[in-house]
């Protein structure tokens, strides 16, 4: 299971929020990209970056700290928020990015999920935000009454690299991943489920290791900004 260290950009700085609240952001970093070599000394395989602001703009907000993390670290990023069309996903994967992460437009979109999965294979993820079982977008700002199993199963066709499901009840609580939701989720699907959302300490993350669905992969955040959660020590349990 891949440890995915989170770096969620607002305003052009690493920062973390409770619950997906704009208002309650804490700044961890104001140098994005010396945080992602930080995590990459660390040993990290992965970097898993998000453009807040991009969220809930539509498009790309953060683009500059992005590109210097690109730039700066040699391990493979992915990225979401604010990439809703072919030409925003085809841009950032010719500026490095190794996968794009597509939430808003794979409820608003699902065409677009499918022509991109086909015209970049490998390299188009979906991300699933959910408040109690159903899909939330646009940043977290909207709820749907749209299913997560069902969006899930809508795109098992498609040839997506992955599903990132964030419990956003969870999300930077420091209070645990929501196990058995995610569990069901990459039960109900072929297509590999990275837990996002409340990992905060070793235990998490091996309850996730061990649940028996055969998680992808899990990305912490807050846990590691804190130091609630040492990365290498966290890379060691999951080789």
């Amino acid at each position: 299971m891949i440890l995915y260290p989170a770096i969620d950009l607002k305003d052009g700085q690493a920062v973390r929020l409770v619950h997906g609240e704009m208002d309650q952001a804490t700044v961890f970093n104001d140098d994005p990209a010396a945080q992602a070599m930080a995590f990459v000394e660390a040993g990290c395989e992965w970097l898993h970056l998000v453009d807040l602001n991009g969220a809930f703009a539509g498009e790309p907000m953060n683009a500059a700290p992005v590109e210097a993390i690109l730039k700066a670290c040699k391990v493979p990023a992915q990225l979401g928020g604010g990439i809703r069309d072919m030409a925003t996903i085809e841009r950032w994967l010719d500026k490095g990015l190794q996968r794009v992460i597509l939430g808003t437009v794979a409820v608003e979109n699902p065409d677009l999920v499918r022509q991109a999965a086909k015209a970049f294979p490998g390299q188009v993820a979906v991300g699933i935000d959910a408040r109690a079982g159903k899909v939330a977008t646009k940043g977290w700002a909207e709820e749907t009454d749209v299913e997560v199993t069902d969006l899930a199963r809508s795109f098992e066709d498609a040839g997506v690299a992955a599903i990132i499901y964030t419990d956003i009840n969870r999300d930077g609580a420091m209070q645990g991943p929501n196990v058995e939701a995610t569990a069901a989720l990459a039960r109900a699907v072929s297509i590999p489920v990275i837990a996002s959302g409340g990992v905060s300490s070793l235990a998490d993350l091996i309850a996730l290791r061990d649940c028996g669905a055969g998680l992808d992969g899990a990305i912490s955040g807050r846990a590691l900004y804190d130091g609630a959660l040492d990365l290498g020590a966290a890379l060691k349990a999951l080789k």
